[in-house]
């Protein structure tokens, strides 16, 4: 039996087969689907599911990339969704750097980042510059409180890391002890997986392990301890091969189990127990 660790069930793409998708990520051998709230509404939405469907349950928490979108108080209804007995964790929360103003100037071409250092920061660069320094603070402003929270109500932390490693790393070192983490839909390296673990903290993998250009991810997936990661599938994104393009859902997580299973050379059933074992202790099921 297995455990999807990290689904987004209140995303509209599940809505025109939502009944027909659990009986299948039943099928699959999927006992429990975590359902991860991306915002305080979405966190809102994660609840209802949770209480109407007994397999699922929730995390609340508000997205790095909604740093920006999120009131000046998020963490008052957080904590009021948290008396919900089917909240089991907090999160999404973290720092994500792909998409700062400086990045996207840069995909757009209206600014050269990269520019010569001779050649001086234009006007626009600068602009850049100051706007990702405050969304940077925003975000980490936004990862302290909700660790804060979770520290509070005696809650792990589902962490969304995204090209912002050393940050993310300085922040949760801060909460060694306090608060609990996994690094959801983990890509770094082994050097990265190790430090995450070194500070007792886990990993969780996704699809990635069956891409043809994820046999890094597989590796790691391959080498660390079986008790220090879970499986997800991050759905609706992340399709697993040969599913690739397509919506992802919670059957899925049969998939990258078996694939790591694989490459660990294993059986199905010893990656299950451990991965289902783990999740239920950080998640506190077995409380």
């Amino acid at each position: 039996m297995l455990i999807e660790t990290h689904a987004h069930l209140d995303y509209p793409d599940f809505a025109p087969d939502f009944d027909e998708m659990l009986r299948r990520a039943t099928d699959a051998g999927v006992r429990r689907i975590i359902t991860i709230g991306t915002s305080v509404e979405s966190s809102r939405r994660a609840i209802e599911l949770a209480e109407k469907y007994p397999n699922i349950y929730a995390v609340i928490g508000v997205h790095p990339s909604y740093a920006e979108e999120a009131g000046d108080d998020v963490i008052t209804p957080l904590r009021e969704l948290a008396k919900s007995p089917r909240v089991v964790a907090i999160g999404e929360t973290g720092l994500d750097y792909h998409a700062l103003p400086s990045t996207e100037a840069a995909r757009d071409k209206k600014v050269q980042v990269f520019a010569n250092a001779l050649q001086g920061e234009t006007e626009e660069q600068i602009d850049a510059t100051i706007e990702d320094g405050a969304l940077k603070s925003k975000q980490a402003m936004l990862f302290e409180e909700q660790l804060d929270l979770a520290a509070e109500l005696g809650l792990n932390v589902v962490v969304h890391q995204r090209d912002a490693w050393n940050d993310t790393l300085e922040i949760l070192r801060r909460y060694t002890g306090k608060v609990r983490g996994v690094f959801h839909c983990f890509g770094g390296t082994r050097e990265q997986a190790d430090e995450v673990l070194a500070l007792g903290h886990l990993v969780s993998f996704t699809g990635i392990v069956t891409f043809k250009n994820g046999a890094s991810v597989r590796e790691i997936a391959a080498q660390i301890p079986l008790d220090k990661f879970m499986v997800e599938t991050d759905c609706p994104y992340l399709a697993p091969t040969p599913f690739r393009g397509k919506r992802s859902e919670p059957a899925h997580t049969r998939i990258v189990a078996e694939s790591i299973a694989l490459a660990r050379r294993i059986p199905l059933h010893e990656l299950a127990e451990a991965t289902t074992r783990t999740a239920e202790e950080f998640f506190r099921f077995a409380n």
